[in-house]
């Protein structure tokens, strides 16, 4: 993928702002409330698996990096993507562990994190989630995350769940409550979601980007689970979320709850974004021009001391080039 992509929600006018372009055939188009049914039910069978294995001993994998996988994760990647290939068998699959399935000529791609704040769970830490949202080219139309909350001592105990929801132009819920985002004005009121993760060729910024945020805004959380930091901003709990690095099931269902939520998303340096750019910016419309105001200078001298902030993470041969917009 050549060009920088974007999604058809234009946020913020600018000289520098891009134009996605995706191919385009009405002939395979599926109702967003249809994807929306499958979602939530992939989402439910997998949410099954992990509540299941949430009160036993862990088989823990270490990936790259400090990164962890548990035998839940693959089971309940396993289950959610045979309830996709049921309903879909023509569609494509992004899953966190199992990589690309299906056929990538289609307009769909499915985005699974069957386990989003893998550490979490593995120490009983809440929250974590189940993430399943569904891309029509490169723009998410319909998404599911199950957040687990509660436990216990150890990460044993009573684990409750709550299910969030969107479609395409059809609101944002929580358990079947319409969500809003909130309305806080001023940084200085305002809770800002991050993660910290090491880079070596981002963190001078990365770093500023912490002592700016923790100097200038009421107060600084990391939840573990960018799914989770979507949705606490969908529900009006924090007002912004920035992050770097962040791949496709991370935000696919994610982001379009906030969206549909009332919330703004682009690049961390004011860009329209996509699931497949490296850098997110999320808050509510009275807030973003101040907390951009922040995350854009330091993006900028990420990129000139030569951070790759470019896409990732399109599978080889899925329809995000030329072509018409989405009707």
């Amino acid at each position: 993928l050549q060009s920088r992509l974007q999604t058809f929600r234009p946020f913020r006018a600018a000289t520098h702002q891009r134009r996605l372009v995706v191919a385009k055939s009405a002939a395979n188009k599926v109702d967003a409330k249809q994807l929306l049914d499958v979602a939530k039910k992939a989402a439910e069978k997998g949410a099954e698996v992990v509540l299941a294995g949430a009160n036993k001993a862990k088989q823990i994998t270490r990936k790259e990096g400090n990164d962890v996988v548990t035998d839940t994760d693959h089971a309940a990647e396993a289950v959610i993507t045979q309830v996709i290939r049921d309903a879909f068998p023509a569609h494509a699959i992004l899953g966190e562990e199992g990589g690309v399935l299906g056929d990538v000529r289609s307009e769909y791609l499915w985005c699974l994190d069957p386990l989003d704040g893998t550490i979490n769970f593995s120490t009983g830490y809440p929250s974590f989630c189940v993430s399943v949202g569904v891309l029509r080219h490169a723009t998410p139309v319909a998404g599911c995350v199950i957040e687990f909350i509660g436990g216990g001592p150890g990460g044993v105990g009573d684990w409750k769940t709550r299910t969030f929801t969107a479609y395409r132009n059809g609101g944002a819920y929580l358990d079947g409550k319409p969500l809003c985002v909130s309305r806080t004005k001023e940084l200085r009121d305002a809770v800002v979601a991050t993660e910290a993760v090491y880079y070596e060729e981002q963190w001078d910024g990365l770093s500023k980007l912490y002592k700016a945020f923790t100097k200038d805004a009421r107060g600084v959380r990391m939840s573990g689970a960018a799914a989770a930091n979507c949705c606490h901003l969908a529900m009006g709990v924090i007002d912004a979320y920035w992050q770097y690095n962040l791949k496709p099931w991370d935000m696919a269902a994610g982001a379009l709850i906030l969206e549909e939520a009332g919330g703004r998303i682009t690049t961390t340096d004011g860009l329209a974004w996509s699931v497949f750019d490296r850098s997110m910016l999320a808050t509510n419309d009275a807030l973003y021009e101040k907390v951009l105001a922040v995350t854009e200078p330091a993006t900028a001298k990420m990129r000139s001391a030569g951070a790759d902030l470019g896409t990732w993470c399109v599978p080889k041969g899925y329809r995000v080039r030329g072509g018409a917009q989405l009707d």
